[in-house]
């Protein structure tokens, strides 16, 4: 990514923070994609530009459920001295600056992914009891909230039961992030399934500003959530996916020891991935994107 004239706060697994004044910061969505808890030593060409713009969109539609960071997502609207970096425009958006809450908040609405290996060993989700017989992709009889620590880079976030997360965040933080969380995957969902998609899973991130907490980072994208296609579905098996779920697939199937070196994408999974993160954008936002 080319380099700009703001200083850098941060640099993510997939994001870049930059400062424009004390109160508001760049956000920056590059085309990093990781996997694993692992930056891939491959991009994945308007990654960055879906998951920003499609973020938009959601909080656009969402932001009469909890409060947002989101303050500016027009470039020809941002500050000129952004504006002289054309590559930024829609991959970028300007936010508040807030004191992020370390704990990732997860819902899930379908049994899927380390979920249903859990279920399978042990009849739980992350430490919450399931009725037994539940199958493999099965949606679950209500969505459940299943909070983790939001770790360091090159640290595994650790799954936590409610009590737990309420010990770190506090009683009153703890039910406030379980209830938006909650509400805001139910209302998602809705939205999605009018499309003909089905919203899986999906994780969030909060923030603290004015005594208020508030959505940050992005929101129901490829990379956050997992969506599949309705009129594909099928209890009992593993539903292709409009996710980076391909990827990981991919990345099972060498056998890797998930330790450096990390391996490249090659070219079909790139341009498969690029179109899936693209057509879920398509059927979500209702165009192709800009």
């Amino acid at each position: 990514m080319e380099t700009i004239a703001l200083k850098k706060l941060y640099s993510g697994k997939v994001r870049e923070l930059y400062e424009v004044d004390k109160e508001t910061i760049l956000l920056v969505a590059t085309d990093r994609v990781s996997a694993f808890d692992f930056i891939l030593p491959t991009v994945i060409p308007d990654k960055g530009r879906v998951l920003t713009q499609l973020s938009v969109f959601w909080f656009r539609y969402l932001r009469g459920v909890v409060g947002d960071h989101l303050i500016e997502g027009d470039f020809s609207r941002f500050p000129d001295e952004i504006k002289k970096y054309p590559w930024l425009e829609g991959r970028s958006i300007i936010v508040k600056r807030v004191e992020k809450i370390p704990i990732e908040c997860v819902v899930r609405g379908y049994l899927a992914g380390s979920g249903w290996k859990e279920y399978e060993h042990s009849g739980t989700v992350c430490g919450v009891s399931l009725p037994s017989g539940l199958r493999m992709s099965e949606q679950l009889p209500e969505p459940i909230f299943t909070p983790a620590t939001k770790e360091e880079m090159g640290t595994h976030d650790r799954n936590v039961s409610y009590r737990e997360m309420t010990e770190i965040v506090g009683e009153e933080a703890g039910r406030f992030l379980r209830d938006a969380s909650l509400e805001l995957y139910r209302r998602a969902s809705a939205y999605a399934g009018e499309k003909g998609i089905i919203l899986a899973d999906t994780k969030f991130e909060f923030g603290m500003t004015g005594g208020a907490i508030i959505l940050i980072d992005e929101i129901f994208t490829p990379d956050s959530s997992r969506f599949w296609e309705r009129s594909r579905y099928e209890v009992g098996g593993s539903p292709e996916s409009f996710d980076k779920q391909y990827i990981r697939d991919y990345l099972e199937s060498l056998r890797w020891d998930k330790k450096p070196p990390v391996p490249p994408l090659p070219p079909e999974v790139v341009q498969k991935t690029r179109e899936k993160y693209n057509q879920i954008y398509t059927i979500l936002v209702g165009e192709p994107l800009q």
